[in-house]
């Protein structure tokens, strides 16, 4: 349950001189790019500065063999860009979010979640999407497209978003900063991951380029992209299930199906050779965490669920739902939320003054009287202050609930003014998780099989642990289309539930 992510901005622009260059062939011609010479020291200084705050935005990091295995892989790609020449100068992360994503930031910063190396299958192809990522850095799009951005640059986005809401860092929507994350998320991954179709291209070329040099079957790339387009046409059919709002790698890099074909022909020129290691792959991700992290709550359908505080609501039909860190983001058309928790000392009248004020920053607000009313069971208290914008009010309600003497939860809603009926159904839907309930929800982890004289897929998706598309997913998890046959002792990827 997340922060607004305004440091990212600023940390993914990058100074650096331009020296080295790289020459590739994209359709046919000869496209040379410039790149970075070297990692210098503001960008160190802002990378580390960034870095904790992304890690905690994405999940924290995910510890264990899987990390290490991520981290040697891609500091051996990350070194073929030359922006450094030792290994230790780069970070490589490997985040704990059910999120398709990966991307880098300058100061030697990479990351990639575990969802999608589960996605991967095998090692050339964790190089490829990491090198990819390091492509960007080192061409220094972020630079190029971000050159200027600061803290309150984030803000003035937020502002576009708001419709013109009135303040800066210490007005209104400095504190609406804080509440609409899910914008402040889009706009960090803007900066990291919103490049223009160009600069796609070019990291693609870099990827290939960087494969070739450390060993790795350049083909890796097309192949990792050619998932990554199945997985945004199977996620585009599940839409109404899982809700996230959260852009995917997949999404924030345009049409991965066209690419397909260029980083193909990419391959072709870089010549033919290089590992796939796809046996080192499958013994590591072996047993990763696949979706949510029960500890940090789940989102199944139009319901989050946290088993460890035990509670859950549903949000309307048609919004999204993203889980972080310290809050869960609601969005939609009638407006954006977030259910989060704060210090609770049993005095709910300054509970609900205190997530005001969260919000308001230094600008005043004047919620209406606390209204109390109970909720499943569960003794609730509700405020609402209007708030006046350059496009015309908005609302801000606290709705709160009283889970104990010294546990409190709450939303803080934004919508039009008069609009806040949109998240009524969302504001009666908590209630308490049972034990058993809670002890229900248990997490789903990757399982490396070897097929046996038999099995189809057909047969290793029914175990598969989802009610629906478990064929379609069971395909898209290991780049399998509608005629492939399977054939004994070959390795496959099912997900299944495993004990908490």
């Amino acid at each position: 349950m997340t922060t607004a992510l305004a440091i990212c901005l600023a940390a993914a622009v990058g100074a650096g001189g331009i020296g080295t260059s790289a020459e590739a062939q994209t359709k046919g011609k000869t496209k040379t790019i410039k790149t970075a010479t070297a990692i210098t020291a503001s960008e160190r200084k802002q990378g580390a500065e960034a870095h904790p705050e992304l890690v905690q935005e994405f999940g924290g990091t995910y510890t264990g063999p899987q990390a290490a295995y991520v981290a040697r892989v891609g500091q051996n790609i990350a070194v073929q860009s030359r922006l450094s020449n030792a290994r230790s100068d780069f970070t490589v992360t490997l985040l704990n979010s059910p999120v398709n994503n990966a991307f880098a930031i300058p100061g030697g910063y990479v990351y990639v979640t575990r969802q999608l190396m589960a996605l991967m299958n095998d090692e050339a192809e964790l190089a490829g999407v990491l090198g990819h990522e390091v492509g960007h850095v080192a061409a220094q799009h972020s630079k190029k497209r971000q050159s200027a951005a600061t803290r309150n640059a984030v803000l003035g986005v937020l502002a576009g978003v708001l419709g013109g809401a009135i303040g800066d860092n210490g007005g209104l929507l400095g504190g609406l900063g804080g509440l609409l994350q899910n914008n402040a998320m889009k706009v960090a991954q803007l900066a990291t991951l919103g490049f223009s179709r160009s600069q796609e291209l070019e990291a693609d070329q870099l990827g290939v380029q960087y494969l070739k040099s450390a060993g790795y079957d350049p083909k890796a790339l097309s192949t990792v992209l050619a998932s990554l387009a199945n997985q945004t046409s199977l996620e585009a059919r599940l839409s109404g299930g899982d809700a996230r709002s959260l852009p995917e790698w997949a999404s924030t890099h345009p049409d991965p199906a066209s690419r397909v074909r260029n980083a193909q022909t990419l391959a072709a020129r870089a010549g033919a050779g290089g590992v796939r290691n796809a046996d080192a792959f499958y013994a590591s991700v072996d047993g990763v965490l696949y979706g949510d992290d029960p500890a940090q709550g789940v989102v199944e359908g139009n319901e989050f669920l946290h088993p460890d505080l035990r509670l859950k609501f549903a949000v309307p039909s048609g919004y999204g739902m993203q889980n972080g860190t310290t809050a869960v983001s609601v969005s939609g058309s009638g407006g954006q939320a977030q259910f989060t928790t704060a210090a609770y000392n049993g005095d709910m009248n300054a509970y609900v003054a205190a997530a005001f004020k969260s919000v308001a920053g230094n600008t005043a607000l004047s919620p209406s009287s606390i209204q109390r009313t109970t909720v499943n069971g569960i003794p609730a208290y509700t405020s609402t202050a209007r708030a006046n914008t350059q496009s015309g009010a908005v609302d801000v309600t606290v709705f709160a609930y009283e889970f104990s003497r010294t546990s409190a939860f709450h939303f803080v809603a934004l919508t039009k003014a008069g609009g806040g009926s949109a998240f009524n159904s969302m504001f009666g839907s908590v209630r308490r998780l049972s034990s058993a309930e809670a002890a229900a929800i248990k997490p789903r982890r990757i399982d490396v099989v070897t097929v046996a004289r038999g099995d189809t897929v057909a047969t290793l998706a029914r175990r598969m642990a989802y009610s629906n598309y478990q064929t379609e997913r069971f395909q898209v998890l290991n780049r399998l289309n509608s005629t492939s046959r399977l054939t004994p002792g070959q390795k496959v990827k099912i997900v299944v539930y495993a004990s908490r």
